[in-house]
């Protein structure tokens, strides 16, 4: 049987993240009571802080890619989120601000005043979020597949269908089993969370005063017209939209992405208006 070109690369990425030392080293893997949840992270690296933020129902072990390159310059701290990972949540209810509130006591754990944040997918909803209420805690923030709300304008119309209707028939079978385990609950929420959030205003980016760059796949999951309107509502951003990609930005163009990331980190924002949008 042919195996296309799209299912190879995909092998390729899961069998490097389900075999990576990431999310699951023991020699630097640590926790922390913060917020009520033992949060499970790991650091490496040594310099800036660079906070990395994972996916619904990701972890650490995402950013196989992204760790080794950014760590040769930066302080790398990466966790799993509430309720995904390692760090277990039996709660029932389940929030973006919640993950964002966590990830800024996270930083407060660590004695860490600012740092500099990448978020994909979820992830750079935690860090609008993070950025918005937690301004002081963001130095610089890259988001990649980030979304305001979970309906058909912000998200592509067929993959927000097949979202709820997952949401559906998972809370339906979970009606029906008679002692549900905390695994079958915890995906539900999860699938719950992905359904019906975020719900933030494009009028609350107004508030993020760092630079941002924000970033989308052309066939994104996430629409080219709602990343463009989360650009064009934060004040001091840069817009990067990749040709021929989907949402696994920080994968199938993992060199390309470090190194755009890492320039913007690196390099001063420039303000480009006037004669200077001719350069």
């Amino acid at each position: 049987m042919l195996v296309s070109g799209f299912t190879l690369k995909a092998q390729n990425f899961e069998k490097d993240m389900n075999t990576t030392m990431y999310g699951r080293n023991k020699a630097v893997g640590k926790y922390a009571e913060i917020r009520g949840i033992k949060m499970y992270y790991e650091e490496y690296g040594k310099g800036e802080p660079l906070l990395i933020i994972h996916g619904n129902g990701g972890s650490i072990k995402n950013f196989v890619y992204q760790i080794p390159y950014f760590s040769k310059k930066y302080r790398v701290i990466l966790a799993d989120s509430r309720a995904q990972g390692k760090t277990l949540d039996n709660a029932d209810s389940l929030s973006y601000e919640m993950i964002a509130d966590d990830l800024n006591g996270l930083l407060d754990h660590l004695k860490i005043k600012n740092a500099n944040v990448i978020g994909w997918s979820d992830g750079g909803i935690e860090g609008l979020l993070l950025a918005i209420n937690h301004p002081d805690k963001v130095k610089k923030l890259a988001i990649t597949g980030a979304n305001l709300r979970p309906d058909s304008t912000a998200v592509d119309p067929y993959v927000q269908k097949m979202v709820l209707s997952e949401n559906i028939k998972g809370a339906d079978s979970l009606r029906r089993v008679k002692n549900p385990t905390a695994a079958m609950k915890n995906q539900l929420k999860l699938m719950h969370l992905l359904s019906y959030e975020p719900n933030i205003k494009s009028s609350a980016l107004k508030k993020i005063a760092c630079p941002t760059l924000v970033i989308g796949g052309d066939h994104d999951v996430i629409t080219t017209r709602h990343t463009l309107e989360i650009f064009e509502s934060i004040p001091k951003a840069y817009l990067w939209i990749l040709p021929n990609s989907g949402h696994a930005t920080p994968l199938v163009y993992k060199d390309m992405f470090n190194t755009v990331v890492g320039n913007f980190f690196s390099k001063p924002y420039r303000t480009i208006e006037k004669e200077a949008r001719f350069m």
